[in-house]
């Protein structure tokens, strides 16, 4: 009886979004009278940082700080439509969606900055801080907060944009029928080493290195976070999870979350994570997001691990220690019965 190491490698090409209807995703940006913006959506944060990234998009291309956006997750019913939080779409669809409502907001913003400083339009910058210049002459200027209070106060205009992305609908060729369901696709590599207890059949992750290319990282840490959390996931998927645990009666299962098992902080492995950026044409600042693919390359890798570290191929999720013995003894059985013969 022995404990085996074993390395697997598993690599993923990951479509971004849907092509369905053109996949839409719309957004709303406005000002209040102290040059405070708001970005009104439906899509949901579930956690992977939707509305920090989307904060930034809209602070960037209207030319304000972030601390004067705020993004608002209403509701489908008081919210400009969206698809959904889902097929990993969050970040190019709606960060394109805001970049557009941004860019309409930005220019009413400059057309009143540009009334009350008595210049044209395209005379005039921003300078990030909250603060519009006159190109040249950074000493002729005025604030957002004094923009915003001019134009709803004094010229009658409201400061605010409407964006939505769609996605172009693919040519179809008419001899083979061949068609890009896809715009933009992310990538990523996993190496994964485990531990086998031959004896136990456990299985101990010890370390991941990875690889994601996602375009561009608009939130560095966020995409550093959502990464780990992912292979912790895809981990927890491909080792722990499952509602019925390997018994012939159904009433052996979990009855609540307090026995339904899951990898704990103790089980956190070591995780070296290179971010490659190769800015999408398509994307909010070249930007496809990480998403589902967070978690995909994990669960394959796994398997291979175990694959080259005890010989049994395994492709029943979980990959239990129950499932571990079965398939050494099963192998066992028919390397006897093969020198047998």
């Amino acid at each position: 009886m022995a404990k085996h190491r074993g390395r697997g490698v598993a690599t993923i090409n990951y479509p971004i979004g849907m092509n369905l209807g053109g996949d839409p995703s719309q957004a709303l940006v406005h000002s209040n009278p102290t040059g405070k913006f708001t970005v009104s959506l439906s899509s949901i944060d579930l956690g992977q940082g939707m509305k920090s990234v989307t904060r930034q998009i809209c602070a960037e291309t209207l030319g304000v700080p972030i601390e004067d956006v705020y993004v608002d997750t209403a509701d489908s019913d008081t919210g400009p439509h969206c698809m959904g939080s889902f097929a990993s779409r969050g970040t190019h669809r709606v960060g394109n969606a805001v970049m557009a409502a941004a860019r309409e907001a930005r220019g009413v913003m400059m057309e009143a900055a540009a009334e009350e400083l008595e210049v044209d339009p395209g005379d005039l910058e921003t300078d990030g801080r909250g603060a519009i210049h006159v190109k040249g002459a950074p000493h002729r200027s005025i604030s957002v907060r004094d923009v915003a209070i001019a134009a709803q106060f004094r010229q009658g205009k409201t400061i605010s944009g409407r964006g939505i992305f769609l996605v172009p609908l693919s040519d179809v060729d008419p001899e083979t029928g061949e068609m890009s369901p896809a715009t933009c696709y992310a990538h990523a590599c996993q190496i994964v080493d485990v531990e086998v207890d031959d004896e136990t059949g456990d299985v101990t992750v010890l370390k991941m290195t990875s690889a994601y290319e996602l375009g561009r990282a608009i939130n560095p840490k966020l995409v550093e976070q959502q990464l780990v959390g992912g292979s912790w996931m895809g981990m927890s998927h491909a080792l722990y999870e499952t509602p019925e645990p390997y018994y012939p009666d159904t009433r052996e299962g979990p009855r609540d979350f307090n026995e339904y098992l899951m990898p704990g902080p103790g089980d956190i492995c070591p995780h070296d994570i290179i971010v490659l950026e190769r800015p999408a044409a398509d994307g909010p600042f070249g930007a496809k997001g990480p998403g589902e693919m967070c978690a995909n390359p994990s669960l394959p890798a796994i398997a291979n691990a175990i694959f080259n570290a005890v010989g049994v191929r395994i492709d029943e999720l979980p990959i239990t220690p129950e499932r571990v013995l079965r398939a050494l003894r099963e192998r066992g059985r028919s390397v006897a019965a093969s020198r047998a013969w």
